[in-house]
């Protein structure tokens, strides 16, 4: 029993350096998820420059924490740094959806696939918001095309039947986006019915003001 002080110190000395390397993954992954976070906004605003430099930003840390952690397998797969890979990539798809460009895949991202289809289902909240801006400023067109895309990225997420231990409670993620969808589909729906309303009214107006309306001429007009 004599060799027991020597065996606890060795492991209080392991122990030791995994809460360090522990400390320092949680650090970097919340400045990643401030960064992904503050990438959207960017791109929402259409400052495209800066949603750029703070989504490279994020990368770098992202990259930092997986290289951090590469002989730490047990911290890797924890909550919170599994988090910031989904933030992240939800920067990233979030400005594809809002540019309209191709997606970038989840090994180009260097995120593990859960975490990649989870931010895909966070970019599509995400671009309802920017669907909306979109629509108040009437330009329809666009945001039917990035309905479109929504409604693309959702019907990819639903051939995904895996136990939400394998993706990372993915279908609730799903669920949410279909209800973001319908309730897209439908303000899209209703302005696009108003503005048909709007211009049949505006239409009869100018009708009747050109004396075309009732196809009568009044007393006046005779003599």
């Amino acid at each position: 029993m004599e060799n027991i002080t020597g065996i606890a110190e060795e492991i209080r000395a392991l122990l030791d350096e995994t809460n360090s390397v522990r400390e320092a993954a949680l650090k970097l992954s919340r400045e990643a998820i401030r960064l992904s976070a503050n990438s959207i906004r960017a791109s929402h605003r259409e400052d495209f420059d800066e949603a750029c430099k703070l989504k490279a930003e994020a990368r770098n840390k992202v990259e930092e924490t997986k290289s951090m952690l590469k002989d730490k397998r047990e911290i890797y797969y924890t909550g919170y740094v599994q988090d910031a890979q989904k933030e992240y990539a939800e920067s990233e798809l979030t400005y594809a959806i809002i540019r309209e460009f191709e997606f970038p895949r989840h090994d180009e991202l260097g995120v593990e696939s859960a975490a990649y289809l989870n931010g895909m289902a966070e970019a599509i909240g995400e671009s309802r918001r920017h669907v909306l801006d979109v629509m108040r400023h009437g330009d329809l067109d666009r945001a039917e095309r990035i309905l479109g895309i929504m409604d693309e990225v959702y019907y990819v997420l639903i051939t995904f039947d895996y136990p939400d231990a394998v993706t990372q409670g993915l279908r609730r993620q799903t669920d949410m986006v279909r209800g973001v969808l319908e309730r897209t589909r439908g303000d899209l729906t209703l302005l696009q019915q108003q503005r048909k309303l709007e211009g049949a009214i505006q239409t009869a107006i100018e009708r009747i003001g050109n004396g075309s309306g009732t196809g009568k001429t009044s007393e006046c007009d005779r003599k």
